[in-house]
């Protein structure tokens, strides 16, 4: 499995970014996928994550009403549009795919839900 993000960078306050996530050596529509997120001196924490059908959707209270995950499983790709950021979203990005098919990345423990990483992207946001 490779995923492999894109769109990182540097936005100001209020402004917008979206991560894109491109996943190959598996058969996308199976899973589910998520967004991770790791600011400097912190622990890896959960951010969103998607059904493998992308009927569902769930989010970390800090991000909930301005980031959207969504996923085109055409594309075998998923996607996080980040509006409204703040400084302390500022962070490496990771995508994620679940371990196991038509299983939901689980909220009480997203990590050990977890399958493969990306090699992450850097967001930085400045006041």
């Amino acid at each position: 499995v490779r995923l492999v993000e894109s769109g990182g960078g540097l936005a100001q306050a209020g402004g917008s970014l979206r991560l894109s996530c491109a996943a190959s050596g598996l058969t996308f529509s199976y899973y589910a996928m998520g967004w991770f997120r790791q600011a400097p001196g912190k622990e890896r924490e959960f951010v969103s994550a998607i059904t493998w059908s992308g009927d569902s959707t769930s989010y970390a209270d800090a991000v909930k009403g301005r980031f959207t995950i969504s996923r085109d499983n055409a594309k075998n790709t998923v996607y996080v549009q980040m509006n409204s950021l703040k400084p302390e979203d500022t962070a490496v990005y990771y995508c994620a795919v679940a371990k196991k098919s038509y299983t939901s990345v689980s909220l009480q423990a997203p990590q050990s839900s977890i399958g493969s990483w990306g090699q992450g992207t850097q967001v930085t946001v400045s006041s």
